[in-house]
């Protein structure tokens, strides 16, 4: 069952996703004006809402899997406390990843409204008001400190793989959580007034990578893949 769920996660995660890539030009309109953003999102209507409320649940649906998947009793036999924290770190991740998503469901279409609607200055103030909500709730909670959290998470349980042996998963999960770390860097350099484009790619490479390595922890819970090299 286990196995199942972090195949079943690896895939849904990237369904949603893939919907705001066709209907919404995500990840990249984030980093346009907000009145394109506000623009092209009422275009979007109710199906782009629910894809973003997919996406969100999708983002919580972290929590019990990463939970799952780093406490069980072989995890927790090689490294008691690397298990813990990343079931811990994980956890943090999903719940992290979901506030900064459910934006896009309960805050955002207000504005889009007020945007649509309003004469100038509405329409200034509901720009305003999406660029803050996008800094704060985008960028420094869902992408900052959840992808920290999550590459905590990736590291800490590729790091128990190794010592199991497992190198395949191992060396993949380790991977991946490098690239989330050069990723996160994006929202530093728009802090700072820089290009983060190249560290945009980077966080893609990294939640591909990510895909990747739940798909083979799954099949190797459930025996169809062996990761394990011999010593």
């Amino acid at each position: 069952m286990l196995g199942l769920s972090a195949i079943a996660m690896a895939i849904g995660f990237n369904l949603p996703y893939a919907n705001l890539v066709a209907i919404y030009d995500y990840p990249d309109i984030l980093r346009r004006p907000a009145a394109e953003a506000l623009t092209r999102f009422a275009e979007g209507g109710p199906a782009l809402i629910l894809t973003w409320h997919a996406f969100a649940w999708a983002a919580l649906l972290l929590v019990p899997l990463s939970v799952g998947l780093a406490l069980t009793p072989a995890n927790r036999e090689t490294s008691d406390r690397l298990a813990l924290f990343a079931a811990m770190a994980g956890a943090l991740s999903g719940v992290a990843q979901a506030i900064g998503l459910w934006r896009w469901v309960f805050v955002i279409p207000g504005l889009t409204r007020r945007h649509a609607t309003g004469d100038a200055s509405a329409k200034a103030a509901a720009e305003s008001a999406f660029d803050i909500l996008n800094t704060w709730g985008g960028v420094a909670i869902g992408e900052h400190l959840g992808q920290w959290l999550l590459v905590f998470f990736v590291l800490a349980l590729s790091v128990v793989q190794g010592r199991q042996g497992l190198r395949l998963t191992g060396g993949i999960g380790l991977a991946t959580a490098i690239a989330l770390g050069i990723g996160t860097t994006e929202g530093l350099a728009i802090a700072l007034d820089r290009d983060g484009d190249l560290f945009s790619l980077f966080t893609i490479a990294g939640f591909l990578g990510l895909s990747l390595w739940l798909i083979l922890i799954g099949l190797h819970q459930i025996g169809l893949v062996r990761t394990r090299t011999a010593p």
